[in-house]
């Protein structure tokens, strides 16, 4: 395997990626701009470059120098329900940055490109979730994403680009960004539970995910270049185990010890019910995932006591506030009263 561009490689998913190339001794590029990783995740043995996929210029050159004969993008900004009223942010992060890629990729002819899709693709759909449904995406968020998925294959078409779509959901584990207050529900509640605040839960917590510890995805990302029965195709990596959010709050609650008090917030507008199927992959990989919900939530209340809980990164530009959840709000009021 030749060099591996690995974009958001100091995020959470990216940077378990990253070190499971390097630790298969190719050489890995992380290109990440630091507005959702942080330096020490990048894995050590790989080569790290601060920048943007906005960059095409930085792009082009990364490919020219580099050589890269793999790439796998990981760097988004994965706020479904904030996506809403971001609308111009995620498509110029999760659709513009990812077109820089995939243009240099195919200018470069790089083997392969690995893309991580989501579930959100999905939107309400029949359960569990399987590759064959028709996506019907629901937020900008998954538009975009589902948009990718098009695009790789027309590429596919046009240019000959290999590629890999992997639809990881509900991810959590180590290194996971406990300081972003729309996105990854496991660290909002360890943070807010950690800091003595109530976990606040949209709706009654009867909707329920499939949760996924990191051990059962990012290895799959990781390897899937080398299984030629995965090139040019999608598929779902994960848990397939629904679990109610207010269910998961008291599981995390158990694992640091502490009292689940929760805060009922009025309802928003999301998927009610999501878990997919893998069956699929089980087919293609003899794949089937490792880690129990309880087990995940130990390893990663493990890792969480020890490290320094950061006040909120509050998104202040939204661009429209019209039926912004009103916790949310909140936040960028005092996010400005601060400064």
């Amino acid at each position: 395997m030749g060099s591996c561009l690995v974009t958001g490689g100091a995020g959470f998913i990216g940077s378990h990626v990253a070190e499971h190339l390097a630790n298969s001794g190719v050489h890995v590029i992380v290109l990440d701009d630091l507005s959702g990783g942080y330096r020490e995740n990048v894995p050590p043995h790989t080569e790290f470059i601060e920048g943007s996929i906005l960059d095409d210029t930085l792009i082009e050159k990364i490919f020219r120098d580099h050589k890269i004969d793999y790439v796998y993008h990981l760097a988004a900004y994965a706020a479904e329900g904030l996506s809403h009223f971001i609308r111009r942010f995620n498509y110029r992060n999760n659709l513009i940055g990812t077109i820089n890629l995939i243009n240099a990729a195919v200018k470069h002819e790089c083997k392969c490109f690995v893309f991580t899709s989501s579930i959100a693709v999905y939107g309400t759909n029949q359960l569990p979730m399987s590759e064959e449904l028709d996506p019907k995406p629901e937020d900008p968020y998954g538009i975009a994403k589902y948009a990718i998925e098009l695009d790789l294959a027309a590429a596919r078409e046009m240019f000959g680009l290999n590629y890999v779509i992997l639809r990881p959901h509900n991810v959590f584990g180590e290194r996971q960004n406990l300081s972003d207050p729309y996105r990854n529900v496991l660290g909002i509640f360890m943070r807010q539970i950690l800091s003595g605040q109530p976990m606040t839960i949209f709706g009654d917590g009867a909707q329920t995910r499939a949760f996924s510890y990191i051990d059962d995805v990012a290895p799959v990302i990781a390897g899937c270049t080398k299984n030629e029965n995965m090139l040019n195709d999608v598929f779902n990596v994960g848990s397939s185990d629904p679990t109610s959010v207010k269910d998961l709050a008291h599981i995390i609650a158990e694992a640091l010890g502490l009292k689940a008090d929760i805060n009922y917030l009025p309802a928003r507008n999301e998927v009610q019910h999501a878990y997919p199927s893998h069956a699929k992959l089980e087919e293609r990989l003899s794949y089937r995932p490792e880690w129990s919900l309880e087990q995940g939530v130990e390893k990663m209340a493990d890792w969480v006591k020890e490290q320094t809980i950061h006040p909120c990164k509050v998104f202040t530009d939204i661009e429209i506030m019209r039926n912004l959840p009103q916790s949310w709000a909140t936040l960028i009021k005092e996010q400005s009263q601060g400064d």
